[in-house]
């Protein structure tokens, strides 16, 4: 059975714990499978890579070669460290479930727990 995550590609998260915690950052890529996300421009590390040539990048001849040096790269974060952020309150909040009248019939939609606020996270 696959696993499902309340945090989604784009969203918009803050971090709860680690040497990152209480920045803001959006969700590059999310991984249900291993309940992990990517994080821009957060958890990052630094990784030296040596200078290598890319197979059949142009026909004309003259291989390509990606540059080596120290690259950083985002690492990705345990999902229970991140908590999305609401864009009408814009607070760390709790993901709720809400169905609500679509195109087709009822849909199923994620809504911001925070009292008081309660709107629709998905657009």
């Amino acid at each position: 059975m696959a696993t499902k995550l309340k945090v989604k590609k784009g969203d918009l998260v803050q971090v709860l714990s680690g040497k990152d915690r209480g920045k803001r950052g959006r969700v590059i890529d999310a991984r249900p499978a291993d309940r992990r996300v990517i994080v821009e421009n957060l958890n990052v590390a630094k990784r030296h890579t040596k200078p290598r040539p890319v197979r059949d990048s142009t026909r004309m001849g003259g291989a390509s070669i990606i540059p080596g040096g120290v690259i950083e790269k985002p690492l990705p974060l345990d999902v229970s460290n991140v908590m999305v952020v609401c864009p009408t309150c814009n607070q760390a909040t709790r993901i709720g479930v809400a169905v609500v009248e679509g195109k087709g019939g009822p849909v199923r939609r994620r809504v911001c727990k925070r009292t008081g606020c309660g709107e629709v996270i998905d657009r």
